[in-house]
C-alpha cells in the first residue's frame, strides 16, 4: 500500500503542482503504482478543468462545417442528407433550421452527435450592402 500526499485546495488547484505531478508520472505503466498515481493526478486535472473552464458545445452549423472538413468534402456532400441544394444552401446560412428529420440523417451519415446537432442554430449577421 502507497500513501498519497493529496489534500482538497481552498484557493483551488495550483496548476503547477499538477502539472508537475502529472509529468513526473507520464509514460508510467497502466497498473503499476506510478500509473495509478497519474491516473488520479490526470482524474483531479479534468475535474477542475471541467469545473473552471467548461467548453461549451460547437453550434450545430459549425459542427456541420468542421465534420466536412474533416472528411474533404464540401456542402454538396449534404444534398439528399438536409434536402436539396436550395435547402442546404438555406440551413448552411443560418436561414432554417434542422429538423428532426435532418439531425438523424446528418447523425447516421457523418457521426455527428445529437446532442450537439438539436441545440439551437446562430443567426448569422447579414451584412449590409
Amino acid at each position: 500500500v502507497w500513501a498519497v500526499d493529496i489534500r482538497p485546495s481552498r484557493n483551488g488547484i495550483a496548476p503547477g503542482r499538477a502539472l508537475w505531478e502529472v509529468g513526473g508520472w507520464w509514460g508510467s505503466p497502466q497498473g503499476a503504482r506510478e500509473g495509478d498515481r497519474l491516473e488520479v493526478w490526470m482524474a483531479l486535472v479534468d475535474a477542475y478543468e471541467r469545473m473552471h473552464y467548461p467548453i461549451d458545445p460547437p453550434d450545430p452549423i459549425d459542427a456541420v462545417r468542421f465534420r466536412l472538413e474533416q472528411q474533404g468534402v464540401d456542402q454538396r456532400a449534404l444534398i439528399g442528407v438536409i434536402g436539396n441544394r436550395t435547402r442546404v444552401y438555406e440551413v448552411m446560412r443560418g436561414d432554417r433550421g434542422l429538423s428532426l428529420a435532418m439531425i438523424r440523417r446528418l447523425h447516421k451519415r457523418f457521426g455527428i452527435p445529437a446532442e450537439v446537432l438539436i441545440r439551437p442554430i446562430a443567426r448569422r449577421r447579414r451584412h449590409a450592402a
